[in-house]
C-alpha cells in the first residue's frame, strides 16, 4: 500500500503524465506533489483544482442518487493541450482529498489514467 510520495511517483509513470498532486479540497492545500504544474506553481494549481472539486462534491446535481462513499468519483477537464483528472479518495476520516493528474493531450491515455488513479486512490495510505 503506497504512501503519498510513492502514489504520486506511480501516477507520474503513466504515459503523458506532466504533474500529479494530492490535494485537500477543503483547504486547497497540496499534501504532496510530483512533476510540473500547469501554472508553474503547485500551490496555485492545488487551490484552483480544489475549487472545482468542492463545487462538484457539494452541488446537488452531481451528488443526487449517490450511495455509500463519495458521490463523485472523478472529474475530467479537457483543455487544448491536456487533460486534468481529479480522483476523489475515500478515507477513514473526512474524505476531503483527491488525486490530481495533469496529462499531455497528445501522449496521454485518458482511459488508462482513470483506471490507474482509481487503483492508486483505493490503495493509498494516508497517515
Amino acid at each position: 500500500m503506497p504512501g503519498i510520495d510513492e502514489c504520486l511517483l506511480q501516477a507520474m509513470a503513466l504515459p503523458g503524465a506532466r504533474g500529479a498532486s494530492l490535494v485537500d479540497w477543503t483547504s486547497g492545500l497540496a499534501l504532496g506533489t510530483a512533476g510540473d504544474s500547469p501554472v508553474g506553481d503547485h500551490e496555485t494549481t492545488a487551490a484552483e483544482t480544489a475549487e472545482l472539486a468542492r463545487a462538484a462534491a457539494e452541488f446537488d446535481s452531481f451528488t443526487a442518487g449517490g450511495d455509500d462513499g463519495p458521490p463523485v468519483e472523478d472529474l475530467i477537464v479537457t483543455t487544448r493541450a491536456g487533460y486534468h483528472v481529479l480522483r476523489f479518495v475515500e478515507t477513514s476520516f473526512d474524505s476531503s482529498v483527491f488525486l490530481h493528474l495533469w496529462l499531455d493531450r497528445d501522449s496521454g491515455n485518458l482511459a488508462l489514467a482513470r483506471l490507474r488513479l482509481r487503483d492508486l486512490a483505493d490503495r493509498l495510505v494516508l497517515g
